[in-house]
C-alpha cells in the first residue's frame, strides 16, 4: 500500500511522493472526504429549500386577522370552551410537514415505515421532533440561513389551528361540509381535494403538497399525518393561553408527559379532520400516521 507524501525541490516546488506503508491508502481517505463533502452539499441544498418553504404569518396585517376563535361549541368536550386568541407577534409556518429526505439529512436516519424522500416523516416521537428542530436551528444558523435570534421549533396548538383555519370559522378551512351529494360511506369528495384520509388513501404514500393548499398556501393541514404541537395535553381549554403561546411545553416532554396532535391522518375518517379536532398521546408514542411541521420564529424571552 502506498502513502502520498511531498518533497521540496528547487524554487520551493512541492511534488507528490508515493511511499508504501501497509494496506491503507491515503487515496481511500480522499474518497471518504469527497463522499462527506457530497453529503454536506446535499444537506445544505435541502436546508436551503426548507428555508424557502415557509409562509410569513403576520396577524393583524392584510389577510391575517389579529384574533380568531379557537375550538368548537359543536365539537368534542376537548374542543371547548371556545376562546378568543389574539396574536401580538408574527411567525413563519412551514408549507409542508417535514419530509423524509430533510429529516434524514439533519438526524442521520429515516425511521419512517412508508419510505419516500418527499413523503412526510413518521415513526418518531415528540422528543425526536424537538431534537430535529434544535439541530436544524444549529445548522441553519451556522450557514447563515437563520439569524442568531431565530429558531426552528414546533408550532403551538393555537398557532397550528389559526393557520389551519386560514381565516375561516367553518368546520374545515374550505367550508362546513367534507362531503358532496352522491358521496357514500367515507368518500368525502369535498375534503379529498385537500386531504388524505381513509376515503382516498391507502398509506403514507404521497409526497408532501400533492393536494390543494388552504387559502394561506399551507398544505396537508387536514389529514395526511397527525402533527405534533408543542403544548402539553389538557382535557379542555379552560386554562389554555389566549396569546397564541404554547401551554406547558416542558411538561409535555417530561416523565409521563401527554402530547397534543392536530389535523387527523390518512387512517382517519373525515370527521376527525376538522380544524378544531385534538388528539392526545404519550410523549413516547411513535406511529406511521403521526408527523410534524415546523415554525420559524424569533427566540422569545
Amino acid at each position: 500500500m502506498k502513502k502520498v507524501g511531498r518533497t521540496l525541490l528547487s524554487r520551493e516546488v512541492l511534488v507528490p511522493v508515493i511511499v508504501t506503508f501497509g494496506a491503507v491508502s491515503i487515496v481511500a481517505a480522499w474518497g471518504w472526504a469527497d463522499e462527506a463533502a457530497q453529503i454536506e452539499k446535499k444537506e445544505m441544498a435541502l436546508l436551503k429549500t426548507f428555508n424557502k418553504e415557509f409562509v410569513h404569518i403576520t396577524p393583524g396585517k392584510g389577510k391575517f386577522p389579529e384574533s380568531f376563535s379557537m375550538g368548537s361549541e359543536t365539537g368534542e368536550a376537548t374542543e371547548r370552551p371556545v376562546r378568543k386568541v389574539t396574536f401580538k407577534y408574527d411567525f413563519w409556518m412551514a408549507k409542508y410537514e417535514v419530509p423524509q429526505d430533510l429529516y434524514e439529512a439533519v438526524m442521520g436516519e429515516n425511521p419512517s415505515r412508508w419510505k419516500g424522500p418527499r413523503n412526510s416523516v413518521e415513526m418518531m416521537d415528540i422528543q425526536q421532533a424537538v431534537e430535529f428542530c434544535r439541530r436544524a436551528t444549529k445548522k441553519m444558523r451556522a450557514a447563515q440561513l437563520l439569524k442568531p435570534d431565530e429558531e426552528i421549533r414546533l408550532p403551538s396548538e393555537a398557532e397550528w389551528e389559526y393557520c389551519c383555519r386560514a381565516g375561516t370559522t367553518t368546520a374545515y378551512s374550505f367550508g362546513e361540509s367534507a362531503t358532496a351529494d352522491g358521496d357514500v360511506d367515507n368518500q368525502a369528495s369535498e375534503l379529498s381535494a385537500y386531504a388524505w384520509h381513509t376515503g382516498n388513501a391507502a398509506g403514507n404514500d404521497p409526497p408532501v403538497g400533492a393536494l390543494k393548499p388552504n387559502a394561506w398556501g399551507l398544505y396537508d393541514m387536514h389529514g395526511y399525518l397527525w402533527e405534533f404541537v408543542s403544548d402539553s395535553w389538557s382535557d379542555d381549554y379552560s386554562a389554555a393561553p389566549t396569546d397564541g403561546k404554547s401551554h406547558a411545553p416542558q411538561r409535555a416532554l417530561g416523565k409521563d408527559g401527554q402530547v397534543v396532535m392536530r389535523g387527523g391522518s390518512w387512517k382517519d375518517r373525515y370527521e376527525e379532520l376538522r380544524s378544531s379536532v385534538r388528539k392526545k398521546g404519550a410523549n413516547s408514542m411513535k406511529d406511521d400516521a403521526v408527523g410534524f411541521r415546523c415554525v420559524k420564529d424569533r427566540v422569545k424571552p
